[in-house]
């Protein structure tokens, strides 16, 4: 996973890259509190209608999306999560990037996750 600052990054910049490197991107917007910052990933990733809105539920979800990437020849993909300052004091922003480096190293080349810290 990397880590990006707004101070030196721009979202639209970010995607550029993505794209050239032939990887789609979906954005995580940001969210303030970790039931957001979950809920957050289950809609954009479509997680299914029983996720379970928890960081067990996350990672469980981020590895059958990740088993759901290369199906019907899709493209890898890149993860370009939004975080707001408020929440990166969060206990639980450390561990949801736990999740999501464990995701990435189960996915492979498939999965890349991004945070842009705003």
């Amino acid at each position: 996973m990397k880590i990006y600052s707004t101070d030196t990054w721009t979202m639209e910049e970010l995607q550029e890259q993505v794209a050239d490197a032939g990887r789609r991107s979906l954005k995580v917007p940001a969210a303030d509190s970790k039931r957001g910052v979950l809920e957050t990933f289950g809609e954009v990733l479509g997680f299914p209608e029983h996720y379970g809105v928890n960081l067990d539920a996350l990672n469980d979800s981020l590895h059958d999306f990740a088993d759901s990437i290369g199906e019907n020849g899709n493209a890898p993909v890149t993860i370009l999560w939004q975080v707001a300052a408020a929440f990166r004091g969060d206990r639980s922003f450390g561990i949801i990037c736990e999740i999501l480096q464990d995701a990435e190293s189960y996915a492979g080349s498939d999965l890349t996750v991004a945070a842009i810290l705003l």
